[in-house]
């Protein structure tokens, strides 16, 4: 499927307004790279990460992409923090904590994935791929959750969790405390 063909998440559009003006975004497992274009077309630099070329040839229209199978090597953002990081219809548990540091200070969090209970309606249809009832909030903790949900969604029908969450912006140095000195 041309991924970039397809509208971006009706979730990301909704949330996007959280992001600063021209912060930087990562997509996770970005596809062809609909979230990519979505983000570069309001003036956001993208970064996608994928494991297919053929997606990625496709995604490089609107950032910059990087091939890497991300299940199986390290995590390639290790030492770097985006202004919104966008994962979709992506689930790799042992990911979560890397996905979640990867949000900068004062950067946004837009995740949503499939959710117990898909099993039921079609695929993905294994645990290992489904988010298990307040999954996504507890690998967010730290970060101000602005707004999650965890159900039914229709057309097409799908359980999924989905959360746009903000990391809070450094905190300047504290002021050393004042003495007022007499005068003598």
């Amino acid at each position: 499927m041309n991924h970039a063909a397809l509208a971006p998440s009706p979730w990301i559009e909704r949330w996007w307004h959280l992001l600063a003006p021209g912060a930087t975004v990562l997509d996770v497992a970005c596809g062809s790279g609909r979230h990519m274009r979505f983000a570069a077309g309001r003036g956001h630099p993208a970064t996608g990460v994928d494991r297919s070329q053929e997606a990625l040839d496709a995604a490089a229209a609107y950032g910059q992409v990087l091939l890497a199978d991300i299940e199986q090597g390290p995590w390639p953002f290790q030492a770097q923090a985006f202004g919104g990081v966008i994962v979709t219809n992506y689930l790799w548990r042992p990911l979560m904590p890397a996905i979640v540091a990867a949000v900068a200070p004062g950067g946004v969090l837009l995740y949503e994935t499939f959710a117990a209970g898909n099993e039921t309606v079609g695929k993905p249809s294994r645990p290992d791929f489904l988010l298990k009832p307040g999954e996504l909030l507890a690998a967010c903790a730290g970060l101000r959750v602005v707004a999650y949900e965890d159900g039914f969604l229709a057309a097409p029908d799908r359980f999924a969790q989905r959360i746009a969450a903000v990391r809070p912006a450094a905190q300047p140095p504290a002021a050393p405390p004042r003495h007022l000195l007499n005068a003598a």
